[in-house]
């Protein structure tokens, strides 16, 4: 259970302590654990959307308290790697340039307008799914995200030169793992809306735009990045949510 409590630890502020020593082994075990977290979260998003709607609050309002409450109790690393991997591929510079501005911690023009969008969508799509009682596709939603990580981690993506959590966690995932959560994922997908085929729909149209970030910022980049995954998780969040809404 060493990756799942790592896991945890890596991805919550939730007061659990991961192994002492933390090598490429123990960092691809986390990874693989990253779903379960991702669902124990979306639990609490789609809880604190209840109680708030309960309470007699508007669902837009409880929709930005819960995109509020999921960056908080993530440390806002994840929104934090979007804005940094869109402010790099909004630079014209080299791979060397565009990491460095991403390590710079500004927030340039894209990785502004990243936030936005991001926050803002997701935040309306939680309120459309919460205003018709649909729970378990906000819980869908925030666990096909960590499952983007899982995807992004597969073998043969290289770590980006001096990156940190990259370098742990680039490559570790087999073919294996990947399809046995991306295939929960979608077959999860067929409960959560009236129309059986929007689920798999959404979640497969999210995991490919994912992929196809994670791919275009290896080239750019060369290679992986803490900002990267963050950046892919929350483009998966994003995507799934809205193709959700479809069906309210």
């Amino acid at each position: 259970m060493n990756g799942l409590r790592l896991a945890v630890s890596w991805l919550t502020v939730l007061p659990v302590r991961g192994p002492d020593e933390v090598d490429r082994g123990a960092a691809g075990k986390a990874i693989g654990w990253a779903p379960v977290v991702g669902a124990l979260l979306g639990v609490g998003a789609a809880g604190l959307l209840w109680v708030l709607g309960a309470m007699g609050g508007s669902w837009l309002l409880a929709g930005l308290v819960a995109v509020a409450g999921l960056t908080l109790i993530t440390r806002g690393m994840h929104i934090d790697g979007l804005a940094d991997t869109f402010d790099g591929l909004g630079s014209y510079g080299s791979p060397e340039r565009a990491r460095e501005i991403m390590k710079s911690g500004g927030a340039g023009p894209f990785g502004v307008a990243a936030l936005v969008f991001a926050i803002g969508i997701q935040a309306v799509s939680f309120a459309a799914l919460a205003e018709t009682g649909r729970w378990a596709a906000v819980v869908l939603a925030v666990a096909v995200g960590r499952i983007a990580v899982v995807l992004a981690c597969g073998r043969g993506i290289e770590a980006a030169p001096g990156a940190g959590f990259g370098a742990l966690v680039a490559g570790t995932q087999g073919s294996a793992v990947r399809l046995l959560w991306g295939g929960i994922a979608l077959g999860a997908a067929s409960f959560v809306t009236e129309h059986w085929w929007l689920g798999p729909i959404g979640v497969g149209v999210a995991l490919a735009a994912s992929m196809v970030l994670v791919r275009h910022c290896v080239r750019r980049f060369g290679g992986l990045n803490g900002d990267v995954l963050g950046a892919a998780l929350e483009i998966a969040v994003t995507v799934v949510a809205v193709v959700l809404t479809f069906g309210v």
